[in-house]
C-alpha cells in the first residue's frame, strides 16, 4: 500500500472514532479536579523531525472517594503555545493539578469566563529546586 493509502485510511478511522473522543472528553471535563500535563513527541515534517506536543488531562477520583470510572483525553499540538490548554480547557472550572508551566497562567485569572482554574501544583517539580 501507498503512503498516501495509509495515511487517508488513519485519517478516515481517526473521523470515525471522533464521536467516541466526544464522549470520553465530556466524561474528563465532568470532574471537579483534573491533572494536566503535556510530553513531546516527535513530529515527521518535511526536512526532519520536529517535535510536537501530546497534551494530557486526566480524571481520577478514586482518592476522593469518588465512584467514577478514571479516563484520560490527548489533545495534538506542533507548539507549547499557552493558547492550547486555555482551549482544551475552555468553559471548564475546578482544581487543576499542573506543573508550573507558564501556559496554564490565563486559566487561574480572575478575569475568566466562566470564572478562575484554582491552581493544584506538583510537589515533585517544586522539590526539584530542593534537591
Amino acid at each position: 500500500m501507498s503512503l498516501s493509502t495509509l495515511a487517508d485510511q488513519v485519517g478516515a478511522v481517526a473521523q470515525l472514532l471522533m464521536p467516541l473522543h466526544d464522549l470520553i472528553e465530556a466524561q474528563v471535563r465532568a470532574a471537579a479536579r483534573l491533572h494536566g500535563d503535556d510530553t513531546t513527541v516527535p513530529l515527521l515534517a518535511r526536512g526532519g523531525t520536529k517535535t510536537a506536543r501530546l497534551w494530557t488531562y486526566v480524571r481520577d477520583d478514586r482518592p476522593f472517594a469518588g465512584t467514577a470510572p478514571p479516563a484520560v483525553v490527548f489533545h495534538f499540538s506542533r507548539d507549547r503555545a499557552g493558547e492550547h490548554p486555555a482551549e482544551h480547557l475552555k468553559g471548564w472550572q475546578g482544581i487543576l493539578q499542573a506543573d508550573a508551566y507558564a501556559g496554564y497562567n490565563q486559566l487561574y485569572r480572575g478575569d475568566r469566563k466562566p470564572g478562575p482554574v484554582q491552581p493544584a501544583l506538583c510537589w515533585s517539580h517544586a522539590r526539584r529546586k530542593f534537591f
